[in-house]
């Protein structure tokens, strides 16, 4: 009977000795420098079990032996806490390493830039085309509604998500600066400062001129002038024939300028019905606290900014110039319009 029990004993010992030996070879290994070379960015799908993220992770050359892996996870008690996501894993990162990764799910930042003046439908093409964005779009945006800038986001996030930020984003931004605005400012709502900042945002792509621009526009609507912004007439011919995200692409022609139409500011008096483009923070500034300036015309001077004046006269000697630098080859591209009485 004691040979039984000194023998039974031995055996817990030993079997003690060998789980303890186990464990110890277990943690070495968890700790133990992996295969991965340089760093590997990997998306964990949703739903997937420990087994079938450890497979993933072998795939990609992270882990050496999922079955290692899984075992760590198991004694660490953290099945239910690998979380789902895009992740960049560095060079040589072991496979604890690996699991808290999962575990404190520090995903992949990424980023999608919406610059000034695009129009919503070519945003809306944006946020289909950005990496990692789910779900469908049901419809355009209206037009002025989304506040260009940079948005970060991770995998899997979705693109309506995405629209709506924008959307907040700009009725924030208009809601804070429109109590702000100068003085007898002629603009009579919110809404006329986005239509007049999404003209200025198409007329100008020198940030410094947005003020001045903003300026003649608003000198012209208090003298009773037409705007005559050739971007609106533009746009008004987009939206007429359909064009593919709202851009028109060809220049303006004389018939063009004489069609009737809602966004025609040379035949209308007044700011068009909508806004043209999203306006950027900028631009709303710039309607709201324009150039101290009496300045009615600009036009292009060929040096991808534009020449303002306060009378006719100066003007015409501008556009003359102008006309000089294009018919000798100074200027290349789209060199602007003239803005006449």
């Amino acid at each position: 009977m004691r040979l039984w029990l000194r023998r039974s004993a031995f055996a817990a010992l030993l079997l003690g000795a060998v789980a303890l030996a186990g464990l110890a070879f277990l943690h070495h290994s968890l700790d133990r420098r992996g295969p991965l070379e340089g760093h590997a960015v990997v998306v964990i799908p949703k739903g997937k079990g420990v087994a079938e993220i450890s497979r993933l992770l072998e795939r990609h050359r992270i882990i050496s032996s999922p079955l290692l892996f899984v075992a760590g996870v198991r004694l660490a008690g953290k099945q239910s806490a690998l979380r789902a996501g895009e992740y960049d894993f560095p060079g040589g990162v072991s496979a604890r390493g690996v699991m808290d990764i999962l575990v404190s799910g520090r995903t992949v930042v990424r980023k999608l830039t919406v610059p000034e003046g695009l129009t919503s439908a070519q945003v809306v093409k944006l946020v289909h085309g950005a990496y990692g964005l789910d779900g469908p779009l049901v419809e355009v945006p209206e037009e002025g509604s989304l506040m260009p800038d940079t948005y970060h986001y991770s995998y899997g996030d979705g693109r309506a998500q995405m629209i709506l930020r924008m959307e907040h984003a700009m009725t924030r931004a208009v809601a804070e600066l429109w109590p702000k605005r100068m003085n007898g400012l002629l603009l009579r709502s919110p809404r006329e400062a986005v239509i007049l900042a999404s003209i200025v945002e198409r007329e100008t792509a020198k940030p410094e001129e947005r003020p001045l621009v903003a300026a003649v526009f608003l000198n012209r609507l208090k003298k009773g002038m037409a705007l005559q912004s050739d971007p609106t007439v533009a746009y008004g011919i987009a939206v007429r024939e359909a064009a593919s995200q709202r851009i028109l692409g060809r220049a303006l022609t004389r018939a063009d300028l004489a069609t009737p139409g809602p966004y025609n500011t040379y035949l209308n008096k007044g700011l068009p019905p909508d806004p043209i483009a999203n306006p950027g923070r900028e631009a709303l500034l710039a309607v709201l606290h324009p150039a101290p300036t009496k300045a009615l015309y600009f036009v292009a001077d060929g040096s991808g900014g534009h020449a303002f004046s306060r009378t006719l006269d100066e003007h015409n000697r501008n556009v003359r110039r102008w006309r000089r630098l294009k018919n000798r080859g100074a200027i290349t591209g789209e060199a602007g319009k003239a803005t006449s009485p």
